[in-house]
């Protein structure tokens, strides 16, 4: 058991790292923020353009939601600080100050949590997010393995709230994926998910090897955000290749009779978007299209291009030397980023979503440099 003022020296730091927090958000500013915004939502026509208005109240909640957390921690904290006081006037209830450090640990990780988010300030931070899984070489079992990720993001999905539509899917008749595409909808979903791109190792006993040997495969991640409507980014349609196809995903036996797939290529850079999860040719192209804008935007980003024309030759996704994660079956089990070194024991928690950790981690260490 914590000794009093062991707790109070934990209070303390969680208090400095309240005001480094409310430093950067500006509690005051934000919630004049807030009222102003209101006023605006009560406004006779504010609803006539529906898409600038939703967009107006997501972030409308997320103010809300940041000034309401960082208000509580700090009437946390505050709480707790008092229960001390009463607990060494008295010099009784002393078992109370277990109760207490649990709950003082707990507020440790969630205002690092919300530290994090606080410090997402990315041009496209804010951003709903594509993700894209390739499966690399090896047959069955990497194909199996990118299955094997898709999954694991969704249900991280699942426990973040997030929202997501599967635009695009390339099977594997023996098993698995070839790829995926995942649109991810949600606040700060391209700020949290940004890290995770790169190649992630899998090492295992292969379940489709009949010698039962381990297997190393691989499969990459790219992360791209979704541009809103009013970033102008200028494409020349000469440059553009569009090929119709029958879709061959999930979506019932619509998509498989008409070729209302749609796949788009970049000439200049060879960079590809497809979409068949839509009903209609023509929303498929315009799912492709947001896609490909994305990744030619973050392309021109990573290259400090000035126009989407500069960029010449083609871009390959798939970079092998950019592993960023290894998740270990056997013979033991860990999966360790080999960017922060962080490691987690229990790989089927990880395979079933929980990869906070690594994503929160990656961020502060980003948040360091």
């Amino acid at each position: 058991m914590a000794e009093i003022y062991e707790l109070r020296e934990i209070i303390k730091e969680l208090d400095k790292n309240l005001d480094m927090i409310g430093s950067h958000l500006n509690p005051e500013k934000l919630n004049t923020e807030i009222k102003e915004i209101e006023k605006q939502t009560l406004e006779e026509n504010f609803w006539d353009d529906s898409q600038k208005a939703q967009e107006i109240m997501a972030d409308l909640s997320d103010k809300k939601d940041n000034f309401k957390t960082f208000t509580s921690f700090k009437e946390e904290l505050k709480d707790q600080s008092d229960l001390l006081d009463i607990i060494e006037e008295s010099n009784e209830d002393l078992e109370s100050l277990n109760e207490i450090e649990e709950i003082l640990n707990s507020l440790k990780k969630e205002i690092g949590s919300f530290k994090i988010k606080t410090e997402l300030d990315g041009e496209y931070d804010k951003n709903n997010a594509y993700l894209v899984i390739h499966a690399g070489a090896g047959g069955l079992e990497a194909t199996d393995w990118a299955e094997m990720l898709m999954r694991m993001y969704t249900r991280f999905f699942e426990k973040r709230n997030f929202k997501f539509d599967v635009t695009d899917l390339n099977n594997e008749e023996a098993g698995g994926i070839k790829s995926a595409t995942i649109h991810v909808k949600g606040s700060f979903a391209y700020g949290y998910l940004k890290g995770e791109k790169g190649v992630h190792r899998l090492v295992r006993i292969s379940p489709f090897d009949s010698s039962k040997r381990r297997h190393t495969s691989f499969a990459s991640v790219d992360i791209f955000p979704e541009l809103n409507d009013d970033m102008s980014v200028e494409i020349d349609p000469k440059d553009l290749r569009i090929d119709t196809y029958r879709a061959s995903g999930a979506g019932g036996q619509h998509v498989n009779k008409t070729d209302s797939a749609v796949r788009i290529t970049h000439i200049p850079t060879g960079v590809i978007a497809s979409s068949q999860a839509e009903r209609s040719q023509t929303q498929n192209k315009e799912t492709a299209m947001k896609l490909l804008l994305a990744k030619l935007t973050q392309i021109k980003e990573e290259e400090h291009r000035e126009k989407i024309e500069d960029i010449q030759g083609n871009y390959t996704q798939i970079a092998w030397g950019n592993q960023i994660r290894s998740y270990v079956f056997h013979p033991y089990t860990l999966v360790k980023d080999h960017r922060t070194n962080f490691e987690v024991g229990n790989v089927e928690s990880v395979m079933d979503g929980d990869i906070d950790g690594f994503i929160d981690e990656y961020l502060a260490n980003k948040g360091r440099e």
